[in-house]
């Protein structure tokens, strides 16, 4: 049976904290052995895939262009699929798990998509915070208080 897949996801202009938030998921996941999908780029992209591929994880970069230039380090593979944000539904429909990290459009996007799928864990460190119509607070995420429990959370339910 394959690896369990799990995506990334995560601003591209991201705080210091999220980048070692990142770095530490992915680290956390490469030694559970999973395998990680992210963006492939810069920010939480560049940091998850740094954390995954020094823990010897295998590290799936799902990039927006053709640009080869613009892949991160750390990258086992690189799908370059020219279709711009378009991405974000092949890298959230290709997970097992989603785990957003931060927030961003890009990443808002990534959180829609995660959710209309439902059938996925999705984990929230420190990321979006989604409202209804009267302001009450909608559970598009479960909440992750760090790494640990972040990738506790999104491997739970998942067999390795």
């Amino acid at each position: 049976m394959p690896a369990i897949q799990v995506a990334v996801c995560g601003p591209r202009d991201c705080t210091q904290l999220e980048t070692a938030h990142a770095a530490e998921v992915g680290r956390l996941l490469a030694e559970a052995g999973a395998t990680v999908l992210c963006g492939g780029g810069t920010g939480v992209m560049a940091a998850v895939a740094e954390g995954a591929s020094r823990a010897g994880g295998l590290v799936i970069g799902v990039r927006p262009d053709s640009d080869r230039a613009g892949a991160c380090a750390g990258l086992s593979a690189v799908l370059y699929t020219n279709m711009g944000e378009a991405r974000n539904a092949i890298l959230v429909a290709s997970a097992d798990a989603v785990i957003v990290i931060g927030g961003s459009w890009g990443t808002l996007s990534e959180l829609a998509l995660a959710n209309h799928r439902r059938r996925i864990p999705i984990v929230s460190l420190r990321g979006w915070r989604i409202l209804d119509a009267e302001g009450r607070p909608v559970p598009a995420a479960l909440p992750a208080k760090d790494p640990l429990e972040a990738v506790t959370l999104a491997l739970d339910p998942l067999p390795l």
